[in-house]
């Protein structure tokens, strides 16, 4: 998928991901290696966006697994056409055989792995899904394979590129870390995110996106319910040439405080701690 790190990191630009040498050389590795690429973080600093640059990098179709608690292995893996099954039962004898590729209903997992295609999986937000979701993910991510008692072990036609992402709600095992690469990503440097901005919203001055990320530096060093994420901080840009405004100034920061704090109550701290006026 990539010759090298530099070479990730030119083609990940290339579609407005702004990456870093820890990220550019992780990407390359677990394609490289084959290996799933665990990345761990807080919450809105570009984990999924990762994988989806990574398919449109590559050109690969991305097939995404999103998880929550309860999600079990009809929603991830596979399930049968239960209705399907009953008309066939009623319609013929009872020998037929209803558990048959014919009455098979893929989910992603199952999707991603049968593809001919070149894939991205992405299983996202890993660390919300119940444990057993993980027992169920062993081994895929080992053997790149599925088990489907009706029809047996059914092995990847073509080895997805696979990348989970967590929050770290919750400790993973070590059994499913141990199959893969670990990557740990952090908010970006103000400088970092001022560039990712200029990427994002080209059309804004380099003196104002210097001014929001370090706005949002600031921001994310108080005691905050929920911190900026990187998107928002694009959306904050995004609001400022909407609303025709040429600088970042206190009243402008307090009348827009609802694009990056989604919190009364983060709200009114920043307003507290930075002095701003009431918007």
């Amino acid at each position: 998928m990539f010759d090298s790190p530099a070479d990730v990191t030119e083609r990940l630009a290339a579609v407005d991901y702004l990456s870093d040498d820890a990220i550019s050389t992780s990407v390359f590795l677990a394609a490289a290696l084959g290996k799933p690429l665990l990345v761990e973080g807080p919450a809105g600093v570009g984990k999924t966006q990762l994988a989806k640059a990574v398919a449109m990098a590559t050109g690969a179709q991305l097939v995404r697994l999103q998880c929550y608690e309860g999600l079990d292995e009809a929603r991830a893996l596979y399930e049968w056409n239960y209705k399907k099954q009953l008309l066939r039962i009623q319609a013929t004898s009872a020998d037929d055989d209803i558990f048959s590729e014919e009455f098979l209903l893929e989910r992603p997992l199952l999707k991603a792995i049968r593809s001919e295609l070149p894939t991205v999986l992405l299983i996202d937000e890993t660390d919300k899904a119940d444990v057993e979701v993980e027992g169920l993910l062993l081994e895929l991510l080992s053997d790149f394979q599925v088990t489907i008692p009706e029809l047996g072990t059914i092995a990847a036609t073509r080895k997805p590129y696979v990348v989970l992402t967590s929050n770290a709600t919750r400790e993973l095992s070590e059994a499913l870390k141990r199959r893969c690469l670990y990557l740990h990503i952090e908010y970006p440097t103000p400088e970092r995110e001022r560039d990712i901005v200029l990427a994002q919203v080209p059309t804004i001055r380099a003196d104002l996106a210097e001014q929001l990320a370090r706005t949002v530096a600031t921001l994310r060093a108080l005691e905050l319910k929920k911190a900026p994420s990187v998107a928002e901080t694009v959306d904050w840009a995004n609001t400022l040439l909407a609303l025709g405004r040429e600088e970042l100034d206190e009243a402008t920061v307090a009348g827009t405080l609802g694009v990056v704090l989604k919190h009364a109550s983060d709200q009114t701290r920043a307003i507290k701690e930075l002095g701003l006026p009431d918007a």
